[in-house]
């Protein structure tokens, strides 16, 4: 699938469940939802503050004069914005949880791992010590994946 068509999809599935979580239908889970767009705004916020402006990209092709960032939230995680995502759609889909709008978020973690794939390879590609750090950080989630 093109990237273009990977960011499209993943923009897509994002927004559905965003347009489609308000009122909650299960006031029970909103507490849960709350902690957890409350972790992914930190986890996000610390990928920007470990990143330089301009070194991030929506596709998986890496800019011409993109970093490796190793430091800050990236020595535990290669792709915390991809996981802030994730944990933020995972809270809207728990505002309402409905069998649909899990399949919607486990499409958009499908998308995402291709994403990451795909980015890991021109990485590999760029850097050279970027295997290493691949080999001593986790993907999207610290001690599991």
């Amino acid at each position: 699938m093109p990237s273009s068509a990977l960011v499209a999809t993943q923009f897509v599935l994002a927004a559905a469940l965003l347009a489609t979580s308000w009122p909650p239908a299960d006031s029970a889970l909103l507490r849960w939802a709350l902690l957890l767009f409350a972790a992914a705004t930190l986890l996000g916020v610390a990928a920007l503050a470990a990143n330089r402006p301009g070194n991030f990209n929506i596709r998986p092709e890496l800019k011409p004069r993109a970093l490796l960032v190793t430091g800050g939230i990236y020595r535990w995680l290669r792709h915390p914005m991809y996981a802030a995502l994730l944990l933020a759609c995972l809270a809207l889909v728990l505002l309402d949880p409905l069998p649909w709008r899990w399949l919607s978020w486990l499409a958009l973690l499908a998308v995402l791992l291709a994403k990451a794939r795909r980015e890991e390879g021109y990485l590999l590609q760029r850097f050279e010590d970027y295997a290493a750090y691949r080999a001593r950080t986790w993907r999207l989630l610290p001690w599991i994946y």
